[in-house]
C-alpha cells in the first residue's frame, strides 16, 4: 500500500477486506501534519493526531488501510466502529459519499509525537504524468496539505496479521524483491533486522532519483535497479522486467532462505514461481504480496477477493 500498497494477494486486503478483524484493528482520526517529495515517483506524508498514540504498529511491513474524504467532504464518511461488519456497512454507503480507501505500509512511527510516515507512489500525478493516469490516492497525495482530514484502519496490537515479513528460526540469509510500491515495506524491514542479518535485496524504481538510503544495522547488499520513465502500467509480459532478470541472474549465498517479494503481482507471480520451482526454495519460506495489478484498481481486486468464489 509506502510506496502505495493498492492490493496483495491478501496484502492489501489484510486490514481491508471482509474478513474478523477480532479486535485486533480499529479507526485512527487523524490529519497530515507534513509532506515532502522523496524523488519524482514518491512523496511522505506525516500524519498525526491524538488517537495515533493508541497506533501499535508491529513494524516491518506493516499494512493499514486508508481512508480519504471524496471532493467536498472536509473529512472521509466511514462507519462508526471498526466492528466485524465494518466492511459491509462501508460498501453499502453510496458511491460517491463513502470514503476513498487504500491499503498502504507504515513507513515509521514517532510514538512520542504520536505521528506515522507513510510514503506514496503517486502513479502518474507527479510532474509529467499523463492525464487520468493517477488515481484518487495518488491524486490526494500529490496535493495533501497540513490539516487535511484522514482515517486510518490499523493496528491496536503490535502482534497482528498485517505484519507480513515473518522470517522462521534457523533463517541464514534473507531475499528481497521489490519494486517501487513496496520501497517503503522494504524500508522497514532494513531497519527492523538486527545486526548479524544476512541481507541480499534488489529493488527496482522507475528513476535514479528515487533510489534512498534505507539504514539497516543488517549485513546488508542492496541493488538498485532503474528501469526508466516508461509507463509502469505498461510494463512487460509475464512479470518480466528489470528484477526479474536481476534476480533469476543472481548468485545466491548457501544456507536456508526466507524469501519476501512484493510489488506488481504478475512480477511477484514470476519470481515465486523461480524462486520455489528453479531455484528450489521451500513454499512455506517464501512470502510474497501482490501490492497492484496491472489495469486493474483497489475496488476491482477488493470485489474479486469479495466473490463468492474467491479461493
Amino acid at each position: 500500500m509506502n510506496a502505495a500498497r493498492a492490493t496483495g494477494s491478501d496484502a492489501g486486503a489484510a486490514v481491508g477486506g471482509a474478513k474478523p478483524i477480532a479486535g485486533q484493528f480499529r479507526f485512527f482520526r487523524a490529519h497530515v501534519v507534513s509532506s515532502r517529495r522523496l524523488g519524482p515517483t514518491l512523496v511522505r506524508i506525516t500524519f498525526g493526531g491524538e488517537q495515533l498514540a493508541s497506533f501499535a504498529s508491529g513494524g516491518r511491513d506493516q499494512s493499514f488501510s486508508l481512508f480519504l474524504p471524496r471532493p467536498g467532504q472536509a473529512a472521509p464518511l466511514i462507519p462508526a466502529d471498526a466492528d466485524e461488519g465494518w466492511f459491509q456497512r462501508w460498501r453499502s454507503q453510496p458511491e460517491e459519499e463513502r470514503a476513498v480507501m487504500r491499503s498502504y505500509t507504515i513507513r515509521s512511527q514517532r510514538r512520542g509525537s504520536a505521528e506515522v510516515d507513510v510514503d506514496f507512489a503517486l502513479h502518474g500525478a507527479g510532474p509529467g504524468g499523463p492525464a487520468g493516469a493517477a488515481g484518487p490516492a495518488s491524486r490526494w497525495a500529490a496535493r495533501a496539505a497540513p490539516g487535511d482530514q484522514v482515517v486510518l484502519l490499523g493496528p491496536a496490537v503490535a502482534d497482528n496479521r498485517s505484519v507480513r515479513f515473518q522470517p522462521p528460526a534457523g533463517t541464514d540469509w534473507i531475499l528481497l524483491a521489490a519494486d517501487e510500491t513496496a520501497l517503503p515495506a522494504v524500508g522497514g524491514i532494513l531497519e527492523w533486522l538486527p545486526a548479524g542479518s544476512r541481507v541480499k535485496a534488489w529493488i527496482e524504481v522507475p528513476y535514479s532519483e528515487d533510489i534512498q538510503d534505507l539504514p539497516s544495522a543488517a549485513d546488508a547488499e542492496i541493488v538498485w535497479l532503474v528501469r526508466g520513465d516508461r509507463d509502469r502500467t505498461a510494463g512487460e509480459p509475464a512479470g518480466g522486467g528489470p528484477l526479474t532478470g536481476a534476480v533469476r541472474a543472481a548468485e545466491l549465498p548457501e544456507g536456508a532462505p526466507y524469501a519476501w517479494i512484493a510489488g506488481e503481482s504478475a512480477m511477484v507471480r514470476a519470481l515465486r514461481r523461480h524462486v520455489v520451482g528453479e531455484r528450489g526454495l521451500d513454499r512455506a519460506s517464501v512470502e510474497f504480496s501482490g501490492y497492484w495489478r496491472r489495469g486493474a484498481s483497489e475496488e476491482q481486486l477488493r470485489a474479486e477477493a469479495q466473490a463468492p468464489d474467491a479461493g
